[in-house]
Order: C-alpha cells, then structure tokens, then sequence
C-alpha cells in the first residue's frame, strides 16, 4: 500500500476505533429498562471499558514499537469485533460487563498503536499533519459513534445489530485491511520485556509530557463527565428521546474536533491555554444551567466545555510528538492515554457509586465543581510557564 492511502487507513483506523467507544453510551439507558440495573451499574459498565484499557496500555503500550505495527493493529481490532458482537447479543449485566471489557483490551492494544502508525506515515510534505490528525479525529469518532447510535435508537427498531452488526463487520474489515499497511516499526529483541507493566515517557519527552499533564487530566475528566452523566442529566433536564441525550456526547466531541481544526495552525502552548479556560468555562456553564434546569443552556455549555475538550488535547498532542524517534512513538503515546484514561475513568465509576447516595444533580454539580478547579489550575499553570 503507497504512502497516502496508508495514512488515510491508519487516520480511518483511529476514527472507527472511537466510534465504538461511544456506540454504547445511547444504549446505557435502554438496556438499564430492559435487563434491570442501578445507575452504579451503568457507570461500573462504563468504567470497566477505562479500566482494562489503562492495564492493557501498561503491559502492551510499547510492544509495537518491538514486533511491529501491523500484527498489533490486526490483533485488536479483531478482538474489538468480539467486543462488539458481545454488545449486539448483550441481554444481562454480565454480558454487558465482559463486553466492555474486551473493548477495553482491544482499545488497550489499538490506543497507541494506531495514534504511532499515523505519525510513521505522516505525508513528508505536511510535517505536524499527524499531531494534528491524532488530536481531531478522536473527538470526530466520539461524536459520530454517540449521535449516529442514538439516531438509531430513536429510528429503527432494530438498532442494537444495526449499530453492533456494522461495526463488527467493518472491525473484521479493517484487521485485515492493516495487514496491507507498510510495515513502519522493524522487529527488536526486547518485546518480552516490554510486557513488564509500566509507564514509560522517553527522556527527550519528558519535559513536554509533564507540562502538558496537568491540562491532559483536565480535558479527561471533563470528557468523562459527559460521557458517563451527560445522557441522564439531559433526560433530567427533559431530553427524553435518545438523539437529544447522544448529543450531550456528540456535542461536546463534536465541538472539541471543529475546534482543533480550526487552531491547527496555532502554537501548541496558545492552543492548550486557550482549550484549558475553555474547559473551566464550559464546566463553570453546565452547573449554571443544570441550577436553572435549562436544557439548551447545559447543551450551550457543552459546546464552550467541547471546544477546550477538543484543542486541549491538541496542543499536548502537538507538545509531545516532535520530541521522539518511530522507535519510541507507542511508549509515549500508551502514557499519554494511561494519563487521559485514568482522568477519564476513576471519576466517572467513583460519581456512579455517589449517584444513588446523593443523587444526580448533587454528583454532577459535585463533579463539575472539582472538574472546573482542575481546568482553571491547568490553564494558570500553563499560562505562567515558559512558552513553547
């Protein structure tokens, strides 16, 4: 496979691996009626995905850069269509839960991998093309997957192997398609030793990784509240059908990809201190609306918090990629994304368990609170450091 369509697959790649990720969160409510679970549940089912994605990262997060891209690539998302498969026949809790987790496996294999294959075969006549590639289509795919599974729901009445049935079939695809990919990690001794669960940042990252850590949990946690809570908070707010409570998360990823675009051509430092005030803002908005039970107000506030979501991440992509060589792409990128995930996924199950005790609005408000304090830190942090 030449060049060119070698990135686009690997680009493609990477937006179909986040459209599954948020595929289920329409469902979360629908199966809850339907088999019977408590909203801890939910978010245990939630989390469970986050979990084994941050121990798949820790044991295989740099084994690509040790026995290849390709073997990585097909291997995952083979076993995300088993995850997917699992969702489509899922008709009690256990089912849902080990679903879950094996996409979370497969994420755990696919994350960093697949985020390393687009820098290795970034065009040579567009330099940053891949930072900027690897911080928008995650927020495309997150947004595509949530409105397009709520659509589904609300317009057909087989949505669950409409929805699952399409992304197994283009899972399978797509292993053997990353087969035909050019091979852009040659095979070293070492991978054995790779498995040793860790947390590796190359020495030549380490500076940019650490500024940009305290704006990467920010951004994280935001995402998780809305993606865990974003959906019942709009039925509460009144958004019964399920589009209106999809576009919580289409809404905010959406708003996070369109924005990376269009601060593309900015400085990474401007582009994270702009996206971590964002973050603040958007949150600091939500709690206003939620206190005034305004639903377009909090689907308004989505849209500030989705921006700063989005170019948040995009500026530490764009931190973090230039200081390191192929040979050490999936190291960084697997502590990149053990970072954002525990930030993603710790608070979430933590707010599940909460949820019956206080209620919704007391854990959302709770939440946000803690998620603003962190966004505003991370953006005076960052505006008080010395520029990039």
């Amino acid at each position: 496979m030449a060049r060119g369509p070698a990135f686009v697959t690997a680009v493609g790649a990477l937006a179909a691996l986040m459209v599954g990720a948020s595929a289920p969160s329409p469902f979360y409510p629908v199966l809850q009626s339907q088999i019977g679970f408590s909203a801890g549940t939910m978010t245990t089912i939630f989390g469970v995905y986050a979990m084994t994605l941050l121990v798949t990262l820790l044991v295989t997060g740099s084994l690509s850069d040790h026995i290849g891209r390709r073997p990585v690539l097909a291997t995952g998302f083979v076993v995300l269509a088993a995850s997917t498969l699992g969702f489509w026949h899922a008709d009690d809790v256990t089912t849902l839960l080990v679903s879950r987790a094996v996409q979370g496996i497969a994420a755990g294999l696919l994350m960093s991998t697949v985020s390393a294959a687009a820098v290795d075969l970034e065009p040579s006549t567009r330099p940053g093309l891949a930072a900027t590639v690897n911080g928008v289509t995650p927020m495309a795919g997150l947004a595509v997957g949530a409105l397009v599974a709520g659509a589904a729901i609300d317009w057909s009445p087989d949505a669950l192997p409409l929805v699952f049935g399409a992304l197994t079939a283009a899972y399978l695809l797509l292993a053997l398609v990353t087969l035909a990919l050019p091979e852009t990690s040659p095979r070293h001794g070492g991978w054995v030793r790779s498995l040793r669960p860790q947390v590796g940042i190359p020495v030549t990252a380490r500076k940019a990784f650490n500024l940009s850590a305290p704006a990467l949990v920010a951004g994280w946690a935001t995402g998780g509240l809305y993606l865990s809570l974003g959906a019942p908070l709009v039925a509460s707010l009144g958004g019964r059908d399920h589009v209106a409570q999809g576009a919580a998360v289409a809404l905010l990823t959406g708003a996070g990809g369109l924005s990376s675009y269009l601060a593309r051509r900015r400085s990474a430092r401007t582009v994270t201190l702009y996206g971590t005030t964002m973050l603040a803002l958007g949150t600091a908005l939500t709690l206003v609306a939620l206190n005034l039970e305004s639903l377009v107000g909090f689907l308004l506030a989505v849209v500030v918090a989705g921006s700063g979501f989005g170019t948040s991440f995009l500026g530490i992509m764009r931190s973090v990629t230039p200081t390191v060589g192929p040979d050490q792409r999936g190291e960084l990128f697997s502590s990149v994304f053990v970072v954002s995930y525990l930030a993603f996924g710790l608070p979430a199950v933590a707010a599940g368990f909460v949820v019956p005790h206080l209620g919704l609005e007391a854990t959302a408000t709770g939440y946000g609170v803690a998620v603003a304090v962190l966004s505003a830190a991370a953006a005076l942090l960052r505006r008080f450091t010395t520029r990039d």
